[in-house]
């Protein structure tokens, strides 16, 4: 067997804060698990087998904002290398492109009849005025591979676009693409994030962005609707400033089997897809799948259990799955499904 199944799960993450839960109940539960840095790591094409029995892809489309540029094509290798000779991957290649795409992200969302907010994809700053005719103002240039709102731009008139445009003032962010999308007015003035586990629904949560914030990550949100203090152990350092509010939601059935035929499409193990009510028409739209999902803040307090549990019952799911099915490389997920091994469903 290429994978190693009595050897450790590797995390592959390179965010310095976002992961201390999950490494805390690892420890808790004294499972043998190694953290890889995304931010410093290496292989050899040729090899043919892999000291770990499972490998944890948490790469952040962001890194870049952290001076870590080069995990975003580094991973998407390293996962493809992975998947070749064999080794059984949470969140793998095909997962992983969807994260570092918007563009397709829409692509699969307009594959499977699902409602987005309008956008057209340039490759040029300049044609940003072009692509937004016909777009309902205000409207966001949304940087191809972001993340914690990076790059993102809002501008209320066709006459302030133009202006950037001429003025180079458009960053399209790392790969030189980027969306320019309606940016509709939120009902109720929040977002609905509904977290996924094993491709199946796990909770759902309602974020209410502070003022012109595009940054939603649930690990950064500091309080609850009514005021209330969450855990600040799990989150970055500046998470108390940012002002986002938090509250537990229950989705409609409809929501839930559109999330879940998300998940199945994208091959997403563990992710947050998120979407809108557009309070001009009432309708839901999706606008991000979010493969890098870092758990609400303070979970119990938020929806009642503890994500990070699940996450790890998971996870050793898989390893175990694969320890049993050695040398055939079919793993046996949680809830009795059958995911393949390499990252695939």
């Amino acid at each position: 067997m290429p994978a190693t199944p009595e050897g450790p799960i590797a995390i592959y993450y390179e965010h310095p804060d976002w992961f201390k839960p999950l490494f805390a109940e690892l420890d808790r539960r004294g499972i043998s698990y190694e953290r890889v840095d995304a931010a410093a790591h290496s292989y050899d094409p040729a090899e043919t087998n892999s000291p770990y029995s499972l490998v944890f892809n948490r790469a952040s489309p962001s890194a870049y904002l952290r001076g870590h540029g080069q995990v975003t094509f580094h991973t998407q290798s390293w996962l493809r290398h992975l998947e070749r000779i064999g080794v059984p991957v949470v969140n793998g290649s095909a997962c992983y492109e969807m994260e570092t795409s918007k563009a397709l992200q829409l692509d699969i969302l307009s594959e499977l009849g699902l409602p987005y907010p309008k956008a057209r994809v340039i490759n040029n700053a300049l044609l940003a005025p072009d692509a937004a005719r016909g777009l309902r103002f205000p409207i966001v240039v949304k940087p191809n591979i972001g993340g914690s709102g990076a790059g993102i731009t809002r501008f209320d008139s066709p006459a302030m676009l133009d202006e950037a445009a001429r003025s180079g003032m458009i960053d399209l962010g790392v790969d030189r693409v980027a969306l320019v999308q309606e940016l509709a007015p939120l009902r109720d003035g929040h977002i609905t994030r509904v977290e996924v586990l094993d491709g199946r629904f796990l909770y759902a949560i309602n974020v209410y962005p502070a003022e012109d914030s595009f940054n939603l990550c649930p690990a950064d949100i500091c309080q609850t609707t009514d005021g209330k203090e969450l855990s600040r152990t799990a989150c970055a350092v500046d998470a108390q400033k940012n002002g986002m509010r938090v509250e537990q939601f229950k989705p409609p059935a409809e929501i839930v089997r559109k999330v879940e035929r998300i998940a199945e499409r994208v091959n997403l193990d563990v992710g947050g897809i998120e979407y809108l009510i557009d309070d001009r028409d009432g309708h839901h739209y999706f606008y991000d799948i979010n493969a890098l999902s870092n758990f609400v803040a303070d979970g119990r307090n938020v929806v009642g259990f503890d994500p990070f549990e699940r996450l790890v019952d998971y996870l050793v799911a898989r390893v175990n799955g694969s320890r049993a099915s050695a040398p055939s490389k079919r793993a046996v997920g949680s809830a009795g499904r059958q995911p393949a091994t390499a990252g695939g469903r």
